[in-house]
């Protein structure tokens, strides 16, 4: 797919500089830092989730651990 993004003049400038860096394409690298931020987006998302609701089969009182929780930081 192809679209049109505004992109500020010193990121053009910086990526002009990279592209010639390491003999890739401008679009190379735009497509790389996507990729590489929907990707990170993906793992961070995942993480959320594997973390959401951990406790839940446990038979505690919510307050009751956080109040003992925060004792190790006394």
């Amino acid at each position: 797919m192809r679209t049109i993004v505004d992109i500020p003049d010193n990121y053009i400038q910086i990526l002009d500089g990279l592209s010639k860096k390491k003999n890739i394409s401008r679009a190379s690298i735009i497509r790389q830092a996507l990729a590489d931020y929907i990707d990170k987006y993906f793992k961070d998302e995942k993480n959320y989730e594997a973390a959401f609701g951990i406790l839940k089969n446990e038979n505690i009182d919510s307050l009751s651990y956080q109040i003992e929780m925060r004792k190790e930081w006394e």
